[in-house]
Order: C-alpha cells, then structure tokens, then sequence
C-alpha cells in the first residue's frame, strides 16, 4: 500500500464471497446508499450481490461485531445509527490520527508521495458530485488510507478502524460546495507533501479533517 494507489473491488485480486460482500456492504453504508436504520434483507442483499445468503449472512456477523450494524427483535439487522456527538468525536479522532499518520508518511516517504497523491485527485476533481458522489467517496477514503499506509501498516490498520466506526447516511461529496473545498484541502496536503514539510502535512491533514466535520454540520446536519 505503500507503493501503488488502493484498488477498488473491481480490479483487485480475487476474495471470499464474505469478504466481498464485507467490503460492498461497508461501501454502500459509507456511501449513504444503505441509509442508517433501513433493514438490511439477506435475501434482498445475495441477489444484489450476485452471491448466495450464506455470505451475507456470515458478512452481517462481521459487521455486527465491528458494531456497524445492530439486531433488534422488531426490525432484524439496521445499519447503527449514531449520535451527533459520537461523529464529532471520531471527526476529532480521525484529524489527530490522520494528522499523525500524515506526518509519518512525509517523515519516510519523503516528497515522491505527492505524485501518487495527485493522481488520485485529479481523478476525484474529475468528477461529478451530482453523479458521482459514490465514487468520489471511495476515491477519498482510498487517498486517506494511502496516506496513513505510506508510513505505517500499524498506523494504517488504526485509522481503517475509525473510518469503519463512523458509517455516514448521506456522503458530504453529493454536496458541490463541500466537494469544492476537500479538493482546496487536497491541494494544500499535497504542497506541504511535496514540500517534504512533515509538520505542515500534519496541520493541514488536521484542518482537512476537522473542515469536513464543519462542513458536514453546516450542509448535512
């Protein structure tokens, strides 16, 4: 991860059917597809898929116990909904982690993450928010994660766990203003990368981070 941009489901090597059905269900959450505390149907799911109910209903046990999802006499298994102030704490969270993990990479990556960094902007630039908002997600979590993997596996695996505990309804890159000013952020990370500032890609992935939770609260609520 330290050298290539994160593939998505369609091109990377093959996997489990009930780590692709993980992987898909986490997407579309994240992505505001599947909605906090709409049912989640194994039958409706395994034709979506294309995969059998064994899967699913083997993947719906992984995500119960990363605490994604709930089981509740009356309604089977929803996507946890959560509370305003739980969000802002991972927000909070999110910025000192990422904030580190971005510091790290410039410390051993040095100036040439940059040019990987750009190509994935570009790409999300590139993009429609009104169309595109689903991807323009995964394409943001993949340079995060890209930046928080260019130093530490560790480090990595600890920011994945916060970004799996924070399942937004609606994706703030529907919103055109707000996808105009992550891609202003991006830009800013990205000259102090390439500046091999290890200190400045700390601050700004802090304030990229912390600029989306006050963005979401302002457009989303």
């Amino acid at each position: 991860m330290t050298d290539s941009v994160i593939p998505d489901h369609r091109t990377r090597p093959p996997q489990s059917k009930t780590a692709y059905v993980v992987e898909r269900l986490r997407e579309e959450i994240a992505a505001g597809v599947i909605v906090a505390g709409a049912p989640l149907r194994q039958t409706e799911i395994a034709s979506r898929y294309g995969v059998s109910p064994t899967p699913v209903r083997e993947a719906l046990r992984i995500l119960e116990a990363a605490g994604t999802i709930v089981y509740s006499p009356n309604r089977g298994a929803t996507v946890r909904e959560m509370h305003p102030t739980d969000g802002d704490d991972l927000y909070r969270l999110r910025a000192e982690m990422e904030g580190f993990a971005c510091e790290l990479s410039v410390q051993r990556r040095g100036a040439d993450l940059a040019s990987e960094l750009e190509l994935i902007v570009k790409q999300l630039e590139a993009l429609d928010p009104a169309r595109d908002h689903a991807e323009m997600y995964r394409l943001n979590r993949d340079l995060h994660l890209l930046i928080a993997g260019a130093g530490s596996q560790v480090v990595l695996q600890q920011v994945i766990g916060v970004w799996e505990a924070f399942p937004p309804t609606v994706t703030v890159w529907g919103f055109p203003k707000i996808a105009a000013a992550l891609h202003r952020d991006h830009r800013r990370i990205i000259t102090a990368v390439r500046a091999n500032d290890p200190a400045l890609a700390r601050q700004r992935m802090e304030e990229h981070v912390l600029n989306a939770r006050r963005l979401r609260r302002k457009f989303v609520g």
